[in-house]
């Protein structure tokens, strides 16, 4: 066999692999052995049909069947004899196979950069400090406040307004008949211009009394987002059961023992302002360690494989479905397709994988390795976020080395990360007070 290698990049190369006649003949000679020991044809007993019968019937499929094998067994010799360690599949268009001309192709595959030492150490950074003010605090003790309010009825009956909160009984019809995608509900409450149906049921509420019914026919645009009304004209049949009022609590000890674990108000602050601290902690520590990557990134000049690109723009996508799938819904169901977000973060996707490459560097320049106790470290870690027992979790991963291989990966790459922030030079700057930031999750 023949092997030579073009230089199409530094990271993408062609191999022109060539397999001699005499291996064709021998994969084509075991290949009619094989079928003439299993081949049902009229006339002849089992392993007696001559080759000459089995060429006229089975030609092509044998052809076929050996050139794919040519390849495979060719394409793995042709690593060996390189030395290419290649990342994904190789692109192969197959010839057709002529059993007396040597069977010649050509596999596109991508290797890794080869990026030289990198000099991390050293690098001169700006972290943001973020100042927790009272008036933050006050913030959050507002957005607790409002969850913790109770709409009750108006004590003095007026006709609805815009803004008011409403308690309804709704139930869409088309032609008479009931429609499923605006099925009956009853108390509903609603805030008037907000929208919850439409901005034209929101409008034709305005100036019902309690106790009032009233017919509100909505014409759906063509493009709404639930498709299941999108172009129809629905009319609801709609009852005002209550004009409501919210009745919010007032912010004290009372205020916080109402939220379950905390004996008084300086308690509950002080839940706060350590939550709003680990948030923006984390907030300072991503931003420093983006950074840190800006730096790298400038003096660190490779070529990144297509296939790593695309490897980051699939795990893009396929967050982005779970995402929305959380929330019942789709791309589709928001006009957007997979092939919008490949364009939209191929060059997010190429700067993640220019990361991975980078980390993936130091580790290996630096022969970073992970403990037994850093591992049981990451995953108990992990365990605690999900809320699961560690040792189910650990034999979890135990019994899925692919993936125990990726989670070891991550925690190398979370080593190398602290590396490059312990050797660089950090100077500090507050950043400007924030009215509100990150949420404090004080219930």
């Amino acid at each position: 066999m023949q092997v030579t290698v073009e230089d199409v990049s530094s990271v993408k190369k062609v191999l022109h692999i060539e397999v001699p006649v005499e291996t064709i003949h021998r994969e084509i000679e075991k290949a009619y052995n094989t079928l003439q020991k299993t081949a049902k044809i009229k006339g002849f007993r089992p392993g007696k049909a001559p080759r000459s019968v089995l060429e006229r019937t089975y030609k092509k499929d044998v052809e076929a069947d050996v050139s794919s094998q040519l390849i495979q067994d060719s394409f793995v010799g042709a690593l060996k004899k390189t030395g290419l360690d290649v990342l994904g599949s190789p692109r192969i268009d197959p010839p057709a196979l002529d059993p007396d001309t040597p069977y010649a192709y050509d596999a596109t595959v991508e290797i890794k950069p080869d990026i030289g030492e990198i000099a991390f150490k050293g690098l001169k950074l700006e972290k943001t400090v973020y100042p927790i003010t009272d008036d933050m605090i006050d913030k959050q003790l507002e957005m607790l406040q409002t969850n913790l309010a109770q709409k009750i009825p108006l004590a003095k009956q007026r006709p609805v307004e815009n803004s008011d909160w409403v308690c309804i009984d709704y139930e869409g019809f088309k032609n008479g008949a009931p429609v499923a995608a605006a099925a009956k509900t009853e108390n509903a409450t609603v805030q008037v211009g907000e929208g919850y149906i439409s901005e034209t049921f929101d409008q034709q509420l305005v100036g019902m009394s309690t106790g009032d019914s009233r017919e509100i026919t909505v014409t759906f645009p063509e493009d709404d987002d639930n498709r299941d009304l999108a172009g129809q004209a629905i009319t609801y049949q709609v009852v005002l059961k209550d004009i409501l009022v919210e009745e919010r609590p007032a912010i004290d000890d009372e205020f916080a023992k109402k939220l379950g674990k905390f004996d008084s108000l300086d308690t509950l602050k002080a839940e706060i302002r350590s939550n709003l601290s680990q948030g923006y902690d984390k907030r300072a520590e991503q931003e420093l360690h983006e950074r840190s990557f800006e730096a790298l990134l400038a003096k660190t000049d490779f070529e990144v494989p297509e296939v790593l690109v695309a490897y980051e723009l699939e795990n893009i996508i396929a967050d982005a479905e779970r995402s929305f799938a959380q929330h019942n819904m789709s791309l589709e169901s928001v006009g957007l397709s997979k092939n919008d977000l490949r364009v939209k973060y191929k060059d997010t996707a190429e700067k993640q994988a220019r990361r991975h490459l980078i980390l993936a560097r130091i580790i290996e320049q630096e022969a970073l390795a992970l403990t037994d106790d850093e591992l049981d470290e990451g995953i108990r870690e992990m365990a605690e976020a999900y809320h699961q027992p560690f040792e189910g979790f650990k034999n979890y991963f135990m019994s899925q080395p692919d993936k125990l291989a990726y989670f070891k990966e991550a925690l190398l790459e979370k080593k190398a990360m602290k590396l490059i922030i312990d050797h660089a030079t950090i100077d500090e700057k507050e950043a400007a007070p924030e009215a509100s930031g990150a949420e404090a999750h004080a219930e």
